[in-house]
């Protein structure tokens, strides 16, 4: 296990860190469970992020978005929590843009790691980043051994049981094909009829496969062959050889990839993970803890000074935005 400190600006020097190409990505297995797959890296890769236009710093030292204290936020933390010196937070370093090791394979950094930045700030903290198996973060959480993940955790009403959510960002999927598929678009059901889909055993988008193909077949549409992969590098290699028709998972990374290898993959359509209702991705904490309001001023501190749109466009998720951060958002109904 890792643990990176980083600093609230003007508390202690930041590092000044070199622009670095970003590295092909590997493909994230869902909001609602994950797979720990290694990520890819090498000159060819940054020769493809190259040919795609993307800089961003993926050096250890990372110069990342900041955002000033907020008192607004620091006043409604619990005594012992304001008396706190350090924001400690789990992340799953497994997959850009969210979370992925730096140059150094050992840092985490990503879009994650840059909110829990500014959450830290906001609440005068330095920040304490703990690498974690994303299936590790309940107990995490739970054991106070962090205060809070930050791993794109979606909202559902059964995890509200046990956790408090301070919303920031939308639960965005994609439909993933290789470049000059002739699918051209997945807006709804009857476009997937026929198809094989890649998608994560046990995950949200697996629901909203199933659920699709079990409509279609009731119209008497072909069923869907569903697919599962150990890993990304088996899902594009089936992508790639025909193997599979599309592959299903969180948007974040499927257009990243399609941003860095253009001439290989492209997203076809989106929907919002939470099908047919709406479901946003927040930071976690333990019910009742006291950090939930607090960390929903700090995010609605960043929202109104910029920072938070900063991050979102360092990353590429300008379209998963959400308009204002909220505690406790709706979340995904419980399954019978």
């Amino acid at each position: 296990m890792r643990t990176t400190r980083t600093r609230p600006p003007g508390s202690r020097r930041r590092p000044h860190a070199a622009l670095a190409l970003v590295p092909v990505l590997a493909l994230l297995a869902a909001c609602g469970g994950a797979s720990d797959a290694a990520e890819p890296g090498g000159s060819e890769l940054q020769d493809a992020a190259e040919a795609a236009g993307l800089e961003v710093n993926t050096s250890p030292d990372q110069d990342r978005v900041h955002t000033a204290e907020n008192p607004d936020a620091i006043a409604l933390l619990p005594p012992e929590l304001a008396e706190q010196d350090t924001f400690t937070v789990a992340v799953s370093a497994y997959v850009a843009p969210l979370a992925f090791l730096a140059d150094d394979d050992q840092t985490p950094i990503g879009h994650e790691t840059d909110i829990a930045q500014l959450v830290a700030d906001a609440l005068g903290k330095d920040l304490d980043l703990q690498v974690k198996a994303w299936a590790d973060w309940p107990l995490a959480v739970q054991s106070g051994d962090v205060d809070a993940t930050i791993s794109n955790v979606t909202v559902t009403e059964e995890r509200k049981e046990l956790f408090d959510f301070s919303s920031y960002r939308n639960d965005e999927l994609g439909w993933l094909v290789e470049a000059g598929s002739d699918i051209t678009a997945i807006d709804e059901p009857a476009d997937i009829a026929g198809l094989t889909v890649a998608v994560g055993s046990g995950t949200n988008q697996e629901k909203i496969l199933l659920a699709w193909d079990e409509e279609n077949q009731a119209a008497g549409l072909d069923p869907v062959q569903v697919e599962y992969f150990e890993n990304d590098g088996d899902t594009i290699l089936a992508l790639q050889s025909g193997r599979i028709d599309a592959s299903f998972g969180p948007n974040a990374t499927a257009a990243y990839k399609a941003k860095v290898s253009p001439q290989d993959f492209t997203v076809v359509g989106t929907l919002n993970g939470g099908w047919p209702d709406t479901a946003q991705i927040a930071v976690t904490t333990l019910k009742g803890s006291g950090w939930a309001d607090a960390v929903t001023a700090a995010l609605q501190g960043a929202f109104d000074d910029g920072s938070y749109q900063q991050v979102l466009e360092r990353w590429g998720l300008e379209d998963e935005a959400i308009d204002a951060p909220e505690t406790n958002p709706p979340g995904l109904p419980k399954t019978s």
